[in-house]
């Protein structure tokens, strides 16, 4: 009989960690494999007729083929869908079946370890524990238990990998994107929100005016409620300055959507006479406001497909050591909301 090539023997003919062969063969986003590592590993692969075997790893490991996703009530949110569906098309890729339950935000200590729980009742193989903020957590105990996988968090022990959006650079991006349009006085409508997203965008907007030679002025700040009515007050304030903005970087959509407001109720127009960035791309908020807003986009789908694709390669046996924990790049999203700076 012709012996199986698996993951291994593609690994060692390669001169590469199992990790990598993983990464490649799957298509994970976002890994830092190069091209010529990718074309080695694929040429490897091909050469040796490699093929995975999820059917035969489970017979002879007596596995579930299922992961569990424990959500921070990420599903009932509006970024949820991105990362369910980038977890479910990754899970396809592996032959794994994904099983979601849904944890309420504010559910105790308790509650979670019962939804862990529920989830090694369904023998699964692996979990991919979602939260809503981005912040350092310590997770339930009973994830010790099989490999998991955290998205949006950090582990505050630094045991298990973890994927998050890199708030800061993708603040960085959107005062960028009006830098780079000619404005010198750009207004932020900052959270209150103390969660580090709140902290991120603020640090990524100061750094931006810092590497362009100009002063920070706390009077261009405007904190409010993370929503449209926060956005709006915050946008009023900036605007009824006497040395109003030409620009306003938003901490999200929504209260991008509150300055639409503020700035129409004075009569400002948008974008020729102050332009606007926000940061989440939220569905439909972004692409229906008129004009169309410029903003920041969040990697909810290669979150998920990342975290599915790096539980896989734990359950082959190939867990990297120290687990990574990496940040995800968030795209700049063009609209109409941004225009050159008005001479005179």
């Amino acid at each position: 009989m012709t012996k199986h090539v698996g993951i291994r023997d593609v690994a060692h003919a390669a001169g590469v960690s199992v990790t990598t062969v993983s990464h490649v063969l799957n298509e994970t986003p976002h890994t830092r494999v190069n091209a010529e590592t990718r074309d080695r590993v694929k040429a490897v692969a091909a050469e040796l007729n490699y093929r995975p075997n999820r059917l035969a790893r489970g017979l002879r490991t007596k596995t579930s083929g299922m992961i569990g996703l424990l959500t921070e009530e990420i599903a009932t949110t509006p970024h949820a869908g991105r990362i369910i569906l980038g977890a479910q098309e990754a899970a396809s890729r592996h032959n794994l079946t994904l099983v979601i339950i849904n944890s309420p935000l504010l559910a105790d200590a308790d509650a979670r370890r019962d939804d862990v729980r529920a989830l090694l009742d369904r023998q699964v193989d692996g979990i991919i524990y979602a939260t809503v903020f981005h912040d350092v957590v310590h997770p339930p105990r009973e994830l010790a238990n099989v490999p998991a996988v955290l998205i949006g968090a950090t582990d505050d022990a630094h045991r298990l990998p973890s994927v998050t959006p890199d708030e800061e650079g993708g603040a960085l991006k959107a005062v960028g994107a009006l830098l780079g349009a000619g404005h010198r006085r750009i207004g932020f409508t900052a959270g209150v929100e103390n969660v580090p997203a709140t902290r991120g965008r603020r640090r990524g907007y100061d750094r931006a005016l810092r590497e362009a030679g100009l002063p920070l002025e706390e009077d261009l700040v405007a904190a409010g409620a993370s929503e449209a009515w926060g956005g709006y007050e915050a946008g009023h304030t900036l605007l009824t300055r006497p040395d109003r903005p030409t620009a306003i970087f938003c901490y999200n959509d929504r209260m991008a959507m509150g300055v639409y407001r503020a700035a129409t109720e004075l009569g400002l127009r948008i974008p020729e006479d102050v332009s606007v960035v926000g940061f989440d791309n939220q569905d439909p908020i972004a692409a229906s406001l008129f004009p169309g807003l410029t903003t920041i986009g969040l990697p909810h789908y290669e979150m998920g497909a990342w975290a599915v694709d790096t539980l896989a390669v734990h359950l082959d046996g190939e867990a990297p050591t120290p687990p990574e924990e990496l940040r995800l790049d968030c795209p700049v999203v063009v609209r109409s909301s941004v225009a050159p700076v008005a001479s005179g």
